[in-house]
This record gives structure tokens, sequence and C-alpha cells, in this order.
């Protein structure tokens, strides 16, 4: 599935966006508000990312930004399913270097825009209590706190566990 949004191109991650997935995920500033991905990044690790199959009810894209000179990859965001079944989980990052220009917002209103036309009912989302960046773009989509700060391990600081805010969004409205 491919998405456009005003200035991204939301597609599949090919095996061959490896080299410039880690390039932009390769940074500590970025694995450190994201749950699931190790500290220090490898190239392996971005191989085996970009390798790996993926499930039926998963949507996972890589963010690119179309211009003259291709759509270099900036990024990737995810829904995936979650507890309860009717929920799916919403991740994302941006590299360092296109932080802060709106993008990450971007990306999610139009993966929010697909799911809710595929038909989906809940989105579940979080970030880690020094990430308010990550907050503020939630609840521009509509995302209300769950009102739980839940101790969540983090892998990019060692599995440390980390307080997080947790979100929800219903997508049937």
């Amino acid at each position: 599935m491919f998405i456009r949004s005003e200035r991204l191109m939301l597609r599949p991650i090919f095996p061959e966006d490896w080299r410039e997935l880690f390039a932009g995920i390769a940074d500590e500033s970025v694995v450190r508000m994201l749950a699931r991905v190790p500290w220090p990044y490898t190239a392996d690790d971005a191989r085996r990312f970009c390798n790996q199959p993926r499930g039926v009810d998963e949507m996972l894209f890589a963010i690119t930004l179309p211009g003259e000179d291709g759509a270099p990859l900036i990024g990737t965001i995810g829904l995936a399913p979650s507890e309860p079944e009717t929920a799916y989980e919403l991740g994302y990052w941006i590299a360092p270097s296109r932080q802060r220009e709106g993008y990450g917002s971007e990306a999610v209103g139009a993966v929010l825009a697909t799911a809710r036309a595929l038909g989906l009912r809940e989105a579940r989302a979080g970030h880690f209590v020094d990430n308010p960046a990550s907050g503020k773009v939630l609840r521009r989509w509509g995302f209300l706190p769950d009102g739980q700060l839940e101790q969540t391990a983090c892998a990019g600081r060692g599995g440390r566990r980390v307080p997080a805010l947790r979100y929800r969004l219903s997508l049937a409205d």
C-alpha cells in the first residue's frame, strides 16, 4: 500500500532501504525515544528490520520526501494490532535532520485517515515523558490521554523501565 500526503509518500519498506534507514535512526537521540529499538543500533539491525516479514494486519511504511533528487527515507511509521483485538498501536520516528518540520505529524494524519478508510476502530499510542513533542503530535490528531503513566521497557536505554504516557483514539468517529 502507498499513501500520498501533501509533502510525503508513505510506501512499503524494501530490503534495499536498510542504508537510508540506518542513516536516519542510528542516532541515540532517536533510539532512546523508541521502546523496541536497541542501542547501539547497527547496520545488521537495519538489514534485519528491512527484511523481516510483516503481519497481514500490520501497516508499516517508509516515510519518504519526494523531490527533484529522488525521495529520501526520513523515517518510518506503522500501525500494528495490539490488545484488545480491535486496537492498533501507532509508532513512528523521524530522522533528526528532518525533525521539527511537521513531517511526523503529517505522516500520522495520513496513516490515521487510511486506518479510518479501512474500518479500523481504535488506535493507541504512547510516548516517554521526556519526549513531549510526540505527545503534542498525538493530541493534534485527537488522541486522548488515558490517564495512565506506564513504566515501559526501553531497549534503547538498556532495557530500563521509563515512564510513558498512554493515549487512545477512536477511529470510528
